[in-house]
């Protein structure tokens, strides 16, 4: 029981603790100080359910049925395009974190849609949390199975409140125009390069 929670943690650090679309999405949000809160209590909740699902067996139904990877797949990849260009097109914009507005800068509603979207959206969330963890906890007798996917949950939430709450100290650094440019950027390079490696496949003839 405790070997598989530990793994269970360990694991799920690993998949979770990465520069990835919700991540960069999370920085941002915390940096601004813009619901960090509900933002990270959202996506610790999606990965949650998601785990769970896996470890349910929900991982082995994706496989069997590859529509729902390639629509996945294809919406995803969409939504991290229009997502990178908005980035993009932000970081010319001059602009400094003005630290006592930042709640106000994008209403509630929008950030959890956005929220919402970046979780679903991103395939990488099936393939990672239900498909590969899926797929190891099947190393684990049944009674003990739960215990590993418990380990990865909880990895998942003391991640997203470390990153949404943590990201604050950084915004004096963000009052700079220049620095919130290069975090835009990256943000750009970080949704683009993520979509491609989505289409790289499907570009190669190989993706169906």
């Amino acid at each position: 029981m405790q070997t598989a929670f530990i793994q269970g943690m360990g694991i799920g650090a690993s998949l979770i603790i990465a520069v990835g679309a919700q991540n960069a999405f999370v920085l941002k949000q915390g940096i601004k100080r813009a619901y960090p809160f509900p933002i990270a209590l959202t996506c610790s909740l999606i990965d949650a359910l998601m785990i769970t699902a896996g470890v349910a067996g929900l991982g082995q139904l994706i496989l069997a049925v590859p529509a729902i990877k390639h629509l996945a797949s294809f919406g995803g990849a969409a939504f991290l395009l229009w997502y990178g260009f908005n980035a993009l097109r932000s970081s010319f914009k001059s602009q400094g974190l003005q630290t006592g507005d930042t709640e106000a800068a994008d209403s509630f509603r929008k950030a959890m849609i956005t929220t919402l979207a970046i979780s679903f959206l991103n395939p990488h969330l099936y393939l990672d949390t239900v498909v590969l963890l899926g797929s190891i906890s099947t190393k684990f007798d049944t009674e003990v199975r739960g215990w590993f996917g418990a380990g990865a949950v909880l990895a998942s939430f003391i991640w997203f409140f470390s990153l949404s709450f943590g990201a604050r100290l950084l915004a004096p650094v963000f009052s700079r125009p220049a620095a919130w440019r290069y975090l835009d950027r990256f943000i750009w390079l970080t949704m683009w390069s993520i979509a491609l490696a989505i289409l790289w496949p499907y570009f190669q003839g190989r993706g169906f």
